[in-house]
């Protein structure tokens, strides 16, 4: 991903609000999952790390990623964005920038 992308993303996600909240359990499968398929159904999600969660909030964004197939475009904070196109190409919403 470009920086001109992740700069267009970063844009998009100020306008939306947390989807998913993790707290003192950290990330789940079931947190995972829920996760994945709100990046299936939205593909720009925005997700909090609550104060009383142990871990970090860019350690948690790298593995929500890899867990998800997404990509993390900015982490600040307790604030995670994440990215990932939909499957399915007539259901996509946002269009990148091209590189």
């Amino acid at each position: 991903m470009t920086s001109k992308q992740r700069s267009y993303l970063k844009g998009l996600a100020m306008n939306i609000d947390p989807v998913f909240q993790i707290g003192k359990s950290s990330l789940t499968p079931e947190v995972t999952q829920a996760v994945d398929e709100a990046l299936e159904a939205r593909e720009l999600i925005k997700v909090t790390v609550l104060k009383n969660c142990l871990d970090d909030g860019r350690s948690i964004a790298q593995v929500l990623g890899e867990r998800t197939h997404s990509e993390v475009v900015q982490v600040i904070g307790r604030k995670i964005i994440l990215y990932r196109p939909a499957k399915d190409e007539t259901k996509r919403r946002i269009v990148l920038p091209v590189k």
